[in-house]
């Protein structure tokens, strides 16, 4: 198959999945085409599914990461002893792994191609990702609580694992109790990260989007909580904090180094 024939076959087999789909047209262009199939993607239930699906999916999504590029975390340089500073997309990042700022539902975003981190890295890794999300959380039995973290594979994502925590939601200035759950996130993870043997960690911005945590107060309880778990014995490990807009990278490059 080609890239343009693996397109329109994972189209059309999402659209065959649901009645309500009948008669949706497929747009002609390329990225057109590759936005419907985010949409599908994004909405659709962590339900059983076609092997020969996964197998078409996982060239699909193989080929576009070739296309869009690999940064990888050994060619990085720190800005601090093992900090890194990194501008640009974490779907794209070769880490152990990566830091997705989640909702409590835990098995990403449902709104059609909507600009959160975590519908990126769901469209990217692919539908095993919510799949397995949906397994920890049928597991677990109940939302998954603010300042904690869970570990999944990365599947087509360059990262071989994904980090899940929940932030949490500010709706005016934060309290002492937002900035002690947002500092448990970053501390999850970290400590989720050595159990599971991993040597680099990727940090998003957590809870700055969506979730209205300022930008500022939130990069400075990532730095301190970063920090202070490297100098408490884990100086074998790489953290990376990403960041996609110009405002958050000005923020950490004021704060490092």
């Amino acid at each position: 198959m080609t890239q343009d024939e693996r397109l329109e076959y994972l189209i059309r087999y999402l659209l065959a999945e649901r009645r309500e789909y009948e008669g949706t047209v497929i747009p002609e262009s390329t990225d057109e085409r590759r936005r419907l199939l985010r949409a599908l993607m994004n909405v659709r239930a962590p339900s059983a599914i076609d092997v020969d699906f996964l197998a078409v999916q996982d060239e699909y999504l193989q080929a576009r990461l070739t296309e869009r590029g690999v940064q990888r975390a050994e060619e990085l340089t720190s800005v601090e002893p093992c900090i890194y500073l990194w501008q640009g997309d974490i779907t794209t990042l070769a880490a152990d792994a990566i830091v997705n700022a989640a909702n409590s539902g835990m098995t990403g975003c449902y709104v059609p191609c909507h600009g959160c981190i975590d519908n990126a890295i769901h469209t990217y890794a692919g539908v095993q990702l919510r799949l397995e999300c949906a397994r920890i959380m049928a597991a677990q039995g109940h939302e998954e609580p603010t300042g904690r973290a869970k570990i999944t594979r990365g599947y087509n994502l360059p990262a071989k694992y994904v980090l899940h925590t929940v932030g949490p939601i500010v709706s005016r200035a934060p309290t002492l109790r937002d900035c002690e759950l947002l500092e448990s996130c970053y501390r999850s993870c970290l400590e989720l990260a050595v159990a599971n043997g991993l040597k680099s960690v990727a940090f998003c911005c957590i809870s700055t989007g969506e979730f209205h945590f300022p930008n500022e107060a939130a990069a400075r309880i990532a730095v301190k909580t970063v920090r202070e778990f490297i100098h408490n014995g884990h100086s074998d490990m790489k953290v990376i904090f990403n960041v996609f807009k110009d405002k958050d990278r000005d923020i950490y490059t004021n704060l490092l180094g």
